[in-house]
């Protein structure tokens, strides 16, 4: 009894309310793609027409996987390795898989954080002058003019970087109530109070109106071209944050009795009101910048990614009335973005490695944030940071996240048959109830639609090379970073688990969780009703 109590895995944590689940999907889902990317994939794809794909795309790809993600979750009860070994033992490496993807998204997507949090500073004297590009890739990054990996350290990028690695630490080690939960109730409402305040004031300067228009203006003939739809399909699908780990994982830490759907509409229409917000501050704000120059924005550069967020919105800060101050909320909004979607990677990676070890929330917190910081301060804190990062970012989400998404429907759907048990899992918890569309989507739709994605994403970069890069370079970062994924994932599936219920557990049946929701809401209304009745009397 003794030795079964000490070799036995902490009782695993759980949100404290639902509350705590929703804001931590939210924090998760609303990053620094929000507001960097989707403008930018909106203009050049149709502008208001695009979001007639979005919406399709919204309906038949980003809410099925997250339904699927937290079915996975919170029926097996774990991270990805073990709610994939239980759903069947032979598809534990696609969990590894997922959470080697998140593993190198930490490692980098740090680094930009430390930058948002460099240019905080900089704001205040608007130190890059009239030439942010040139400030941006010469005196801050002292970008390597020859790709390639160097050890040249940059102090001003390493500073910030060991901050946010440092900050992420300690708040992986407090815990997922303590540490994570507190700190999405901090960053998610002053992302929303500060993102507000910068729209609405991007919105009375000069020329705004013509950004929000020009932004809005629809093309309906781009609606015919397949790659506007397929950019639709990859823009929400990486949006949402699935089919790499993290809504799987914190599905896992909900209780028992969860409403599954609801939980999951209320983070997906948050995320796309939130992009839409961003749509319109971001082109506000180049609309004055084109009015400023006097140009069209047709005529500017940089209008996504970290172009519009290093180079072409200091830029317009530089022209813009307050613009120091502007400077401090916005790249202080990117900071709390980045931040609370840092988190949720780490967690990812942190709770996949506690299901398998036992260890304590303080040592996998220390143990993953070491094996993380280390390779991200060598990569990404050097004079050659941001090439490394263009040519793993790239290789990571549209080859590593893309062939997660369509691996998980082909096992879950075709091969292990796992759709129909999964639906009755969702139905026996949640308010919406889910039928053949969903099952269609998550079978049919989306796995043939991200299969086309994933094969004309591997193609491209086989036959045409990505961004200029010479080869070696590619095929060592990109190609060598794929390849150790594959390797990892069964790697880590040899390995033994150490927590007690690992093979011994059993999932819930849906009629057991349908009748104690049902008992739940008898209960609920009872109560209700009798606080009605007292108050009336009274």
């Amino acid at each position: 009894m003794t030795e079964s109590v000490k070799t036995s895995a902490p009782e695993r944590e759980t949100w404290g309310r639902r509350s705590a689940f929703i804001i931590a999907a939210i924090s998760s889902a609303v990053g620094l793609g929000n507001i960097w990317r989707f403008p930018g994939v909106a203009y050049e794809n149709g502008g208001g027409a695009f979001l007639i794909p979005y919406l399709v795309a919204f309906l038949t790809a980003g809410l099925p996987i997250l339904f699927l993600d937290y079915a996975i979750g919170h029926k097996y009860r774990a991270a990805p390795p073990l709610a994939f070994k239980r759903l069947n033992r032979k598809a534990e490496p696609l969990g590894w898989w997922q959470v080697g993807v998140s593993f190198l998204i930490l490692t980098y997507y740090a680094v930009i954080i430390a930058w948002a949090l460099g240019f905080v500073w900089f704001s205040f004297g608007r130190q890059w002058g009239d030439d942010a590009v040139g400030f941006f890739t010469g005196e801050y990054l002292q970008l390597a003019e020859a790709p390639g990996v160097t050890f040249d350290f940059v102090p001003a990028v390493l500073i910030t970087l060991l901050i946010v690695w440092i900050a992420a630490i300690i708040v992986m080690s407090l815990g997922l109530r303590r540490g994570l939960d507190r700190a999405n109730r901090i960053t998610l409402p002053l992302l929303v109070i500060v993102f507000v305040i910068i729209v609405v004031y991007a919105m009375t300067l000069p020329g705004a109106w013509d950004g929000i228009n020009q932004f809005f203006e629809p093309d309906f003939a781009a609606l015919a071209n397949p790659a506007v739809w397929l950019a639709a399909y990859g823009h929400i699908f990486f949006s949402f944050s699935i089919a790499f780990g993290i809504m799987l994982t914190y599905s896992s830490y909900m209780k028992r009795r969860s409403d599954l759907a609801g939980s999951g509409l209320v983070v997906a229409f948050a995320n796309c009101a939130f992009e839409i917000l961003a749509g319109i501050g971001v082109f506000a704000a180049l609309g004055f910048l084109a009015y400023s120059q006097n140009v069209q924005i047709d005529d500017l550069e940089g209008l996504s990614g970290v172009a519009l967020a290093f180079m072409t919105f200091p830029t317009l800060l530089s022209e813009m009335p307050a613009g120091a101050f502007m400077g401090v909320l916005f790249f202080g909004s990117l900071v709390l973005a980045g931040f609370s979607s840092l988190l949720s990677i780490y967690q990812v990676v942190t709770g996949s490695l506690q299901d398998k070890t036992g260890w304590s929330t303080r040592r996998v917190a220390v143990t993953v944030g070491l094996a993380a910081g280390i390779p991200s301060v060598l990569l990404f804190g050097t004079s050659s940071g941001l090439n490394v990062l263009d040519v793993l970012d790239a290789f990571v989400n549209n080859i590593g996240v893309t062939g997660s998404a369509v691996a998980t429907l082909v096992l879950v759907a075709w091969v292990f048959r796992a759709v129909p048990s999964l639906r009755s899992h969702l139905n026996a918890l949640s308010s919406l109830k889910l039928g053949r569309v969903w099952t269609i989507a998550v079978t049919a739709v989306t796995p043939v639609i991200l299969a086309v994605i994933l094969v004309r994403g591997v193609a491209e970069y086989l036959t045409e090379g990505y961004g200029g890069f010479p080869t070696w370079f590619i095929t060592t970062i990109g190609w060598g970073a794929i390849a150790l994924l594959a390797i990892f994932s069964f790697a880590m599936s040899y390995r033994r688990y150490r927590r007690s219920d690992a093979d011994t557990f059993v999932p819930d049946e849906p009629e057991q969780l349908h009748t104690e929701m049902n008992d739940l809401i008898t209960v609920a209304k009872e109560a209700s009703a009798t606080r009605r009745n007292s108050g009336g009397t009274r």
